[in-house]
């Protein structure tokens, strides 16, 4: 399954990895400056929001998408005619897919970090930050460094 646990009506988060072949990197970006606008049409359709590429030299590309439901996302452009062409077209430029299109064949990272939720998290909490507090006088010397 590919949703995470989030309270309703708040989106998911998700990031994923994939790898370009370094062949390949120029007309990567060259079919992403020109994305058929079908294709940008049923992303937005099928809840595809605030969706980002970012791609190292290397070929290393990183996908940020934010969703109510990735899994409802995936499958509902799957679901499309003009992403089973994307898709194929786009196949030829990963490593490591062995024949899975590439959007069922990224890795998915896990989120680890996100400051709203942190700092939602600090306002909803009556608790001082136990890194404000100096060390007791018996916790010893390394007490603030666990």
């Amino acid at each position: 399954m590919l949703d995470r646990h989030h309270p309703r009506g708040v989106p998911v988060r998700a990031c994923f990895q994939l790898q370009v072949r370094p062949d390949r990197i120029e007309e990567y970006r060259a079919r992403h400056a020109a994305v058929w606008p079908e294709m940008l049409r049923a992303l937005a359709e099928t809840g595809w929001h605030n969706y980002s590429l970012f791609l190292r030299p290397d070929g290393l590309l990183i996908g940020y998408v934010e969703t109510p439901s990735l899994e409802d996302a995936v499958a509902g452009m799957a679901r499309t005619e003009v992403n089973a062409r994307w898709q194929a077209q786009m196949a030829p430029f990963f490593e490591e897919l062995d024949g899975v299109p590439p959007d069922q064949g990224f890795l998915l990272l896990d989120e680890v970090f996100h400051l709203e939720d942190q700092i939602d998290h600090l306002d909803q909490s009556d608790q001082p930050d136990p890194l404000d507090q100096p060390p007791t006088a018996d916790a010893g010397p390394d007490a603030t460094q666990k």
